[in-house]
C-alpha cells in the first residue's frame, strides 16, 4: 500500500527545463551523421523527465509531425531567421 503525505514537500532533485515553450531550437549534430539542412524546430509543450533528462515535444515547419526528445539533444539556435 502507498501512502502519500498530506504536506509533502516537492521534490528539489528533479531537473528543470531549460528552454521555453515556443522557443526555437535545433538538434544536436551526431557524430557520422550528415545534416541534410539544418532543421530548426518550436518547443510546443514540455514533458515529464526521462531518465534524468527533461522532454520537450517540438515541430518543424517542413514535417507534418511533431517529434518528442530530451533536452541532452536540444540545442537554442542561434539565428532563427536563417
Amino acid at each position: 500500500m502507498i501512502r502519500f503525505q498530506q504536506n509533502a514537500r516537492p521534490r528539489t532533485d528533479t531537473p528543470s527545463h531549460l528552454f521555453a515553450i515556443g522557443q526555437t531550437v535545433r538538434m544536436k549534430s551526431r557524430t557520422g551523421l550528415v545534416n541534410k539542412t539544418v532543421e530548426l524546430f518550436e518547443i510546443k509543450s514540455r514533458l515529464p523527465v526521462k531518465d534524468g533528462s527533461p522532454q520537450y515535444r517540438i515541430r518543424c515547419d517542413q514535417e507534418t509531425h511533431e517529434r518528442v526528445t530530451t533536452e541532452d539533444n536540444l540545442e537554442l539556435a542561434d539565428n532563427p531567421a536563417s
